[in-house]
């Protein structure tokens, strides 16, 4: 009977203290642990982890995986060369120190300020020239752990970045701009940049730039740096984006070719009428000269030749033939007194050198003097001394002798002047001659020279270009 006790009561304690022991555990699986204790326990003082080391550390290097999004593509200023965006800059690489399996949440949004708790990659922008952080309404930052230890850290920048030009084909060029991603501080044996395999560089949908036209190809490469400190990680993306040249269409090439066809008009003005078109001629150099300068006031002063500089050299170049026209037009169509001038004088020349050189009364020498002193006569205005050195051939027809002194005549005038209004008719046909050749020469060459120019730049260079991208 005791011993039956005994073992009851050994039953009773042994299932009392079941019920004791399972109950704690119970109690402790239906009580999960805080947030902040889970923080501390990951990240904390009593965590012992050190953000001042990196991964793996003395061990493999760190893989740091890039990926962004464009948000806005904004201004491309050719005088300082460079662009401007805005940017959501990710990278993800795995710490792990900050795997987890305690808390039941795949992943962790933590706020920003705990990024001052864990290690980051040193990554910089190796060709920036500006760049800011958002702050409104808080810090666009974003910090996800993952239960593997993968860490997502993703920053809204905007960048003002270098992008050296070739603008010989402006306003029809190409320019290919770059983003070039490095690590500042660790050696390649320490930490390692890589593109994201998939979508490493997204942009937004209604994206568009004033000018340029960003193109969907974008080159994804490596441009690892040697220092003398070493060799540093580096990728890069290239950006191709092709000018649309309507505003420079409206605002430089056309109004310059209406300049040119403006001067052309000056040929269809009568050679007399000197102040119209010295008038406008002068208006159209000077306003093909401001134009030419407005051209240049938004571009670099760099040493090679545009394709803008050779349109608008050309163009001034031909409003300046076309006022050098008229110039060679006056100056044939006044040839002709110059031309009788010059007659003139050489038969006076040898009219006195005739007389001079007389030595004895001749009568055939006389008559060819005569004859002589009758053509100079014709050409001559106003009175004529006939007869100066020459009273030994004056006689009259019985044979007395008359004196020269006393023999003024009057020239023929009705010959005088058709001889001068031919030699006038015949310069002024050779200057409207000028003027006639003028109308076609000028638009013909002027048209030759858009053919060459327009195949040259929108269809050669430009195929030469796409090939090169």
């Amino acid at each position: 009977m005791l011993s039956q006790v005994i073992r009851l009561l050994h039953v009773l304690s042994f299932c009392f203290l079941q019920m004791g022991l399972i109950r704690p555990g119970i109690s402790k699986a239906q009580k999960p642990m805080s947030p902040s204790d889970f923080l501390d326990k990951l990240m904390g003082r009593t965590s012992g982890y050190d953000a001042r080391i990196r991964p793996n550390f003395k061990g493999p290097p760190v893989n740091v995986t890039c990926n962004i999004f464009i948000n806005s593509f904004g201004s491309i200023t050719e005088t300082t060369m460079d662009y401007r965006l805005n940017v959501f800059l990710r990278q993800q690489w795995n710490d792990p120190r900050l795997a987890y399996s305690e808390y039941p949440d795949a992943s962790l949004d933590l706020d920003p300020s705990m990024l001052d708790s864990i290690w980051k990659p040193d990554l910089f922008f190796a060709n920036e020239k500006g760049a800011n952080f958002h702050e409104v309404t808080t810090d666009n930052k974003l910090l996800r752990i993952f239960q593997n230890g993968n860490v997502l850290y993703s920053i809204r920048l905007t960048l003002i970045l270098s992008c050296p030009m070739d603008l010989k084909n402006f306003p029809m060029d190409i320019q290919t701009c770059t983003m070039q991603l490095e690590s500042f501080g660790y050696t390649m044996n320490d930490l390692i940049f890589e593109w994201l395999s998939d979508g490493p560089v997204q942009v937004a949908h209604d994206l568009t730039l004033p000018q340029f036209v960003l193109k969907e190809e974008k080159d994804l490469g490596y441009c690892t740096k040697h220092y003398n400190t070493g060799k540093f990680t580096c990728i890069e993306v290239k950006f191709h984006l092709e000018r649309q040249m309507g505003y420079y269409l409206i605002q430089m090439y056309i109004p310059s070719l209406l300049i040119v066809i403006l001067s052309w008009v000056s040929f269809w003005i009568n050679m007399d009428a000197a102040p119209a078109r010295v008038g406008l001629g002068i208006t159209t150099v000077l306003t093909m000269t401001t134009q030419s300068s407005g051209s240049r006031a938004s571009l670099p002063k760099v040493s090679y030749v545009k394709a803008i500089d050779i349109w608008m050299a050309v163009c001034l170049l031909f409003v300046f033939a076309a006022l050098l026209e008229y110039a060679a037009v006056n100056f044939v169509s006044r040839q002709h007194k110059e031309f009788i001038r010059l007659r003139k004088k050489q038969r006076r020349q040898r009219m006195t050198q005739s007389v001079y050189t007389l030595s004895s009364p001749d009568s055939g020498h006389c008559m060819a003097m005569m004859n002589e002193e009758e053509e100079l006569v014709r050409e001559s205005r106003g009175f004529y001394f006939r007869g100066y050195g020459l009273g030994h051939c004056l006689q009259t027809k019985d044979g007395t002798a008359v004196e020269g002194s006393t023999v003024f005549a009057s020239p023929p005038r009705m010959h005088m002047l058709y001889d001068s209004d031919a030699v006038r008719k015949r310069f002024v046909d050779r200057a409207k001659r000028i003027d006639t050749i003028s109308r076609a020469v000028f638009p013909l060459s002027f048209l030759i020279f858009n053919i060459f120019y327009w195949i040259t730049y929108k269809v050669l260079r430009h195929e030469d270009i796409h090939a090169n991208l």
